[in-house]
């Protein structure tokens, strides 16, 4: 009996190689792609990247988190109201939606492992916005949090090395006695379970996407070889080596998400420990200087040190903001990618 499969497209060349080294998500579905889509070898990450955030799309996903996203003071109250916003924000972001992908799988049959891994993909790529949607509202709140300490730095003297008066040395202390009472707005490598085990499962549905892959094109591979033959060529129907190499079109399109997604979530996870670090680093100082009371000696030098960290900590939470709404951008260029590979009458 023909595999099933959640489309009737135009299928790709079975010779269609399946993309080991994505360096982005651009292009038609690989029904219409021909030679000339294939990855260079020779890509270049920091070109890509500015492109990617000169693109209208990252610039009007970058508006709407902005519109939408709750004030940074009512970040650590009401949490089910700040929950309910960050489900609207993912219904506005994540496109195509949960609607319009449930529509799609409704056409397939549920018990085939084309089906299950298509659904598992679309799955793993919510769950990971959702995440993602979260550390965004944690670079917000960690903002929020150090804006005492970097309106400090607005009125202390231009030298680092000049001497601070009295009161400029309780208003400090006061600064830290403020920051001393928050709790690190990103969780440590250890503590993020959730995003290392979506970190996991992608690299999971790799692994069972390519096995499926591979199977698809053995079969191709035989049936061709069969209908070669005058004898055979009458028992093997044209439409089942047909969705068999929709089959490929689909597995490649999910493949290749799941590759460059993973990546975008290992660079992400990687600013998040650099963001941990530092922050409680900063918090270890603050910890020395509240120990030592309020000494204008040492309150100064722990203001030195401060000092010098805090450009390095804007800039790593505006890295990591940026990062984070590429992830949206190319999140929502995957999902669209394998939805254009699923037959829908509109499409």
């Amino acid at each position: 009996m023909p595999p099933n499969c959640l489309s009737f497209n135009q299928a790709s060349p079975v010779d269609d190689p399946l993309p080991h080294h994505p360096s982005s998500l651009d292009g038609a579905p690989s029904s219409s792609r021909n030679t000339a889509s294939t990855l260079s070898p020779t890509f270049n990450l920091s070109h890509e990247l500015a492109h990617a955030f000169q693109t209208p799309s990252y610039h009007d996903i970058r508006s709407l988190v902005h519109v939408v996203e709750p004030p940074a003071s009512q970040h650590h109250h009401h949490l089910p109201d700040i929950n309910d916003r960050t489900e609207l924000l993912l219904s506005q972001i994540l496109q195509p939606n949960k609607e319009r992908v449930q529509e799609a799988l409704s056409h397939a049959k549920p018990t085939t492992t084309l089906t299950h891994l298509i659904s598992t993909y679309f799955q793993h790529s919510e769950t990971a916005t959702r995440l993602c949607l979260n550390l965004y509202q944690s670079v917000h709140t960690a903002r929020h949090l150090y804006t005492p300490l970097f309106d400090l730095f607005r009125i202390l003297p231009g030298d680092p090395h000049a001497a601070i008066d009295e009161s400029l040395c309780n208003l400090a202390f006061d600064v830290f006695l403020k920051l001393d009472t928050f709790e690190n707005p990103f969780s440590s490598p250890d503590e993020s379970h959730g995003f290392r085990e979506t970190q996991l499962c992608f690299s999971q549905l790799k692994l069972k996407l390519d096995t499926r892959l591979r199977k698809s094109r053995s079969r191709v591979r035989l049936i061709h070889h069969a209908t070669a033959g005058p004898l055979c060529s009458p028992y093997l129907p044209h439409s089942f080596k047909k969705k068999e190499l929709t089959n490929i079109s689909q597995l490649n399109a999910a493949a290749k998400g799941t590759f460059v997604l993973n990546k975008d979530l290992d660079t992400i996870d990687r600013l998040v420990s650099r963001l941990h670090t530092g922050i409680e680093y900063d918090k270890l100082f603050i910890r020395l200087g509240l120990e030592r009371g309020r000494d204008v000696y040492s309150v100064q030098e722990i203001l030195k040190q401060l000092h010098k960290t805090h450009l390095n900590l804007t800039h790593q939470l505006n890295d990591l903001e940026d990062h984070i709404c590429l992830w949206f951008t190319n999140v929502n260029k995957a999902r669209s990618l394998l939805l254009q590979e699923i037959h829908l009458p509109r499409l």
